[in-house]
């Protein structure tokens, strides 16, 4: 069996992995993997399989996950050095050309100028645009060139569509949507654009909060909680009951208030503290 066909096996059982360390005895495995060629990973779509694992829950998984990734994203930068000295040597002592990828240039450095794409709209404005929403996708993507462009190219032509043209409304989506793109912390929103699981046209339409982590979704609906608890006016009656059991010391010493935060045909939602560990929650 060829290397690229072990390669795709180990796609499917990556996507069919049931628990944390089925998928780190996969992931080890293929750490051993340190001499891989960008024809190897664009083939077996073995790159994207781990790269969409960088944002997995388990931080063991993901951890794991970025340090393969960058070892193979190293290794083919090294490939593309490595061949672009070899072309000089070969030259008749002419000034070098400008590589794809400039020397010294980090795996996380990836982006438009480095992959030799211009954007090609026939506009200006928009070719630079089409640039943006690609350097911010493709900023620690093994993804092929191609497919990146395409995607790309979807999302401005979505943008453009939606905002009537080149309007100011236009040039400032494309710079949202670019900044979430470049947000480190947000991987898995890379990941899910270039791998279609969410697509250009709605992307395109996505608001800051629907772009945000996972992580920072959870800490905004923690402060929204927060503030809600605070919110309510020390005035507000506040009743003492065994009724509730604190999850995290487990008494059954509380108080609670009651007030109505949706519509009037929907159950009033219930605030409850804990008056042993000042534990707070709430239900409906």
């Amino acid at each position: 069996m060829s290397e690229v066909q072990e390669l795709k096996k180990t796609v499917k059982q990556l996507q069919s992995a049931d628990t944390e360390q089925d998928i780190l005895s996969l992931l080890t495995v293929l750490k051993q993997h340190k001499h891989v060629t960008e024809a190897i990973l664009r083939e077996s779509k073995i790159g994207l399989a781990v790269g969409k694992l960088r944002m997995h829950k388990a931080k063991a998984v993901a951890d794991l996950a970025k340090e393969i990734v960058k070892q193979w994203k190293t290794a083919v930068e090294k490939a593309k050095l490595k061949g672009s000295g070899h072309a000089a040597a070969d030259s008749d002592k002419k000034p070098p050309a400008t590589p794809v990828t400039p020397s010294g240039a980090s795996s996380s450095s990836r982006s438009a100028k480095t992959d030799g794409f211009n954007g090609s709209t026939g506009d200006k404005t928009r070719d630079r645009c089409v640039q943006m929403i690609y350097d911010g996708l493709s900023c620690d993507s093994g993804a092929p060139v191609e497919l990146i462009s395409k995607k790309a190219h979807e999302v401005e032509k979505a943008v453009y569509t939606n905002m009537g043209g080149l309007t100011n409304d236009y040039k400032a989506k494309i710079r949202s949507l670019f900044v979430n793109l470049k947000d480190n912390s947000n991987p898995g929103l890379r990941v899910s654009i270039v791998e279609g699981i969410v697509s250009p046209e709605k992307f395109a339409k996505m608001t800051s909060q629907e772009m945000a982590s996972e992580e920072r979704k959870a800490a905004d609906k923690k402060i929204e909680e927060e503030n809600l608890f605070k919110s309510l006016s020390a005035e507000d009656k506040q009743a003492e009951t065994d009724a509730f059991q604190c999850s995290r010391c487990k008494q059954r010493k509380c108080v609670y208030r009651q007030q109505q935060t949706r519509s009037a045909d929907e159950p009033m939602t219930t605030f409850v503290t804990c008056t042993v560990c000042k534990n707070k929650w709430k239900f409906c």
